[in-house]
């Protein structure tokens, strides 16, 4: 029993990700994403993201209902899921809300903290710019693949919570992007001005 209360107090608390996607994408802006992918350390501060709310969203992987790609969608919050995108480029999505939801935010950028050397092997290039911006960049910078998804954050990946809290002024919302259904939806979440938002920013 006192081992088990260490271990508790050691790792992070990721119940806050239980919650409705929509309220959880607002905050999670400004936290760090942290991999340990292949033996190595990188990071970048989560500036964009996108909400897809599980079953009732139609642009959503888990409208369809559940498939073997899709399992991970339907756990817990903090289960995270990856998907290849034109069979090609992995995106990364961290499972909201209770089990069996199935929402998830997908992340589309991050501003580079840490490893930004590892990360520029791994893209093939120096351009600063260009190594977290989209869901694809980022998941090559930080190792991140396929092997990943049904994972539990705080094993290869974790947060790392913004040292003062975003406000509320400095948080753009808009459509999200690269979708054919539900395109309207004001579910895109991203740091006003911050040089890392994919394009098109806000």
């Amino acid at each position: 029993m006192v081992a088990y209360a260490i271990m508790s107090m050691l790792e992070p608390d990721y119940r806050w990700l239980e919650g409705d996607v929509l309220q959880i994408a607002p905050r999670i802006l400004g936290w760090e994403l942290e991999s340990q992918a292949g033996g190595a350390t990188t990071a970048g501060r989560i500036v964009e993201v996108e909400a897809y709310h599980g079953t009732n969203d139609p642009a959503s992987h888990a409208y369809a209902g559940r498939t073997p790609r899709t399992m991970p969608m339907f756990d817990i919050g903090g289960t995270v899921y990856v998907y290849l995108s034109y069979g090609i480029h992995a995106c990364m999505n961290i499972v909201t809300g209770p089990a069996g939801e199935a929402s998830a935010l997908l992340i589309r950028a991050l501003e580079p903290t840490q490893g930004v050397n590892i990360m520029a092997q791994r893209r093939h290039t120096t351009a600063l710019a260009k190594l977290t911006t989209g869901p694809g960049n980022l998941s090559q910078a930080l190792g991140i693949t396929v092997a990943l998804s049904d994972t539990r954050l705080g094993t290869v990946l974790s947060l790392r919570p913004p040292t003062t809290p975003t406000p509320s002024l400095s948080i753009a919302i808009g459509p999200r992007i690269g979708i054919s259904r539900a395109t309207d939806y004001p579910w895109r979440f991203s740091l006003k001005h911050n040089p890392f938002v994919s394009p098109p920013r806000m």
